[in-house]
């Protein structure tokens, strides 16, 4: 029990964190994908003092694995359709994130899918479509398809680290280092540029997945992930804070959201 309290702290912990992304990544500069390079490549030479080198030598095949899907793949895809898309639907359409989790957890790691569990996940889902929405419709777009595999390929990035025996610093240093090797030869061909804020970026990176990684080592997969949905609205509170007017959709949207998240981590 006191394990999976540790592992639920861990994982609201995880979400604040993922909650301060979108506004770092809201001030790049620069080509989004050699932003996605020079920080991979930060976060990786930050774990580099704290990986353990006898578990990347058994544990390097699946580090690939999650560097391909959790860091490539997706941000691949997530550069590209949001391109594409709108920064709405965006936010709105990786939030899907969970139901590959349910789903991925189920078939792969067997983990128990309670209806309690749903139904909380449901009223977070709704809540972070509230705030970021404000009660208007969402019209699609052709990206939106691309941003819909980024969750997947988070998914199972995540599915291959929770079967990895690796320790979570281990496991954060191989994702990294092998992000940023995939995404060098695309940041050649686009545009390569620097910017500080790949430095912070590469600081939350690697600080989040330590705790992210963390937490799943002690509860499931699916409860984690659940956790961490309310990550968008972290982001807009923090916008709030600097002056954004308060509608009634951010007041309803926050209650739904902090009654889900609560009942996630008692349910």
């Amino acid at each position: 029990m006191e394990e999976r309290s540790k592992g639920v702290a861990l994982a609201l912990v995880g979400m604040i964190l993922y909650g301060l992304e979108p506004v770092i990544i809201s001030y790049n500069p620069v080509n989004p994908i050699s932003f996605a390079f020079f920080s991979a490549l930060f976060a990786s030479l930050l774990l580099l003092p704290f990986a353990n080198f006898g578990e990347v030598r058994a544990e390097w095949e699946r580090g690939a694995l999650i560097g391909f899907f959790g860091t490539f793949l997706a941000y691949l895809s997530y550069s590209f359709g949001a391109r594409m898309s709108t920064s709405i639907n965006a936010a709105l359409i990786t939030r899907a994130e969970v139901v590959f989790s349910f789903l991925l957890s189920y078939i792969v790691l067997k983990e128990a899918i309670t209806k309690r569990r749903v139904g909380y996940s449901a009223l977070v889902v709704v809540g972070v479509v509230l705030v970021i929405t404000q009660g208007k419709r969402v019209s699609l777009n052709p990206g939106d398809g691309l941003l819909l595999l980024v969750p997947l390929f988070w998914q199972l990035g995540h599915v291959i680290a929770k079967r990895t025996k690796g320790s979570p610093q281990t496991i954060a240093f191989l994702r990294n280092s092998f992000g940023a090797l995939f995404l060098f030869i695309p940041t050649l061909l686009t545009e390569m540029s620097f910017t500080f804020y790949s430095v912070v970026e590469g600081m939350i990176i690697a600080f989040g997945q330590l705790i992210w990684y963390s937490a799943i080592k002690r509860i499931d997969l699916s409860l984690a992930t659940a956790i961490i949905t309310p990550a968008p609205a972290v982001a807009i509170g923090i916008a709030l804070l600097t002056g954004t007017p308060v509608t009634l959709w951010h007041v309803a949207g926050f209650v739904l959201i902090t009654l889900g998240t609560l009942g996630l981590t008692k349910a």
